[in-house]
């Protein structure tokens, strides 16, 4: 069990400074306190099923991904182009190549 709450709270502290956030931003978006997302990420404790929803929606991540149970990321493409859906799909796979070597 230890180690899924390391995972949670690993995966909850990357997703928030990967979004530029502070801890206290992010607890005035999900209004609580600075002290409840700094034990989030700690591993003191694990958010509701309420918050990881909020976190999904927030992080535009799906719950298995913060819960460590799925690797895949969504990625949002509405409001592009078809020429720039193209674009990004060319560049992950490019990535995915590269990384398989």
């Amino acid at each position: 069990m230890q180690k899924e709450l390391l995972m949670l709270s690993d995966r909850i502290k990357q997703l928030r400074e990967s979004n530029s956030l502070t801890q206290a931003e992010l607890a005035r978006r999900l209004s609580l306190s600075r002290s409840a997302i700094n034990a989030w990420e700690m591993g003191l404790s694990v958010p509701t099923s309420q918050y990881i929803v909020e976190l999904s929606k927030l992080f535009n991540v799906s719950s298995d991904y913060i819960l460590g149970i799925n690797e895949t990321v969504t990625l949002s493409v509405s409001g592009l182009t078809d020429e720039q859906i193209d674009a990004v799909s060319t560049i992950v796979k490019c990535f995915q190549k590269s990384n398989e070597k």
